[in-house]
């Protein structure tokens, strides 16, 4: 599939897609939020891809959705469009493999939202990440959603309300982010992230991650009888069968995704 604001790429089972509008700091466009959605989907559905990577062209992840389409819209259009920027997290929440936000420079609004959006993410030293909606009279709803999955409310509305950038250090502190690097370092430390999840079986790896995200919401109790019933389903998977005789022979497995 050809596109235009989105690079995607993939080499020993990582996928890996690259917002790639630069000049604009790779804001959402519809284009590009289009794009990006459909190109999620692809790498979910390619046989060989096991993990996805996210990140950014030029100076910065994301700073948000381009304001260059806010104007003259009807309330119904303003609806669609909103809902077309905040797909994302819909579509990273029902992929089978998981997704790793890979993010530099600044994070803002739907960038920042992007990474809360994300299963995990690596985080360049140095990177602004915020909420500034508030700052121009609007307010990150979108993004508050993921936002509040990975945040205490304090720490949340702190960020919604204020519309102050945090570092890439208090993101981390915050969990936020799971783990900020040197600059330089980005690129390898989250390819060592990558690869060491496509190492895993691919079945339980896919399982799990949509065990997670479907029991997120239950009450307790239906929680763990989901949570419980996958956990008997991976059980009877060749996979399983071979990672356990794998790990009692002291042997390397050979995933055979079934």
């Amino acid at each position: 599939m050809s596109y235009s604001t989105v690079i995607v790429e993939h080499e020993n089972h990582v996928g890996t897609i690259t917002l790639n509008r630069p000049e604009q700091f790779n804001t959402f466009s519809s284009e590009m939020a289009i794009e990006l959605n459909q190109a999620l989907i692809q790498l979910d559905n390619e046989t060989k891809v096991r993990v996805v990577v996210v990140k950014g062209a030029g100076k910065a992840f994301s700073t948000g959705i381009d304001v260059a389409e806010f104007f003259g819209k009807s309330l119904k259009e303003y609806r669609a469009w909103v809902g077309l920027m905040e797909q994302m997290s819909n579509v990273i929440a029902y992929m089978k493999k998981p997704v790793i936000a890979s993010a530099h420079g600044y994070a803002v609004a739907n960038g920042a939202g992007l990474i809360a959006s994300s299963d995990l993410a690596i985080v360049a030293e140095g990177t602004k990440i915020g909420t500034t909606a508030i700052n121009v009279g609007l307010f990150c709803m979108g993004p508050a959603v993921p936002l509040s999955r990975s945040l205490g409310r304090k720490r949340c509305l702190e960020m919604l309300l204020t519309g102050d950038m945090i570092d890439a250090r208090d993101a981390e502190q915050w969990g936020l982010v799971n783990k900020v690097v040197p600059a330089d370092q980005l690129e390898e430390e989250t390819m060592a992230l990558a690869n060491k999840l496509a190492e895993k079986s691919p079945l339980a790896l896919q399982m799990g991650k949509q065990s997670f995200y479907g029991m997120s919401d239950m009450e307790f109790g239906k929680a763990l009888e989901y949570s419980n019933e996958t956990f008997a389903a991976l059980c009877v998977t060749e996979d399983a069968q071979e990672g356990v005789d794998a790990f009692l022979k002291k042997r390397k497995p050979v995933w055979k995704e079934k």
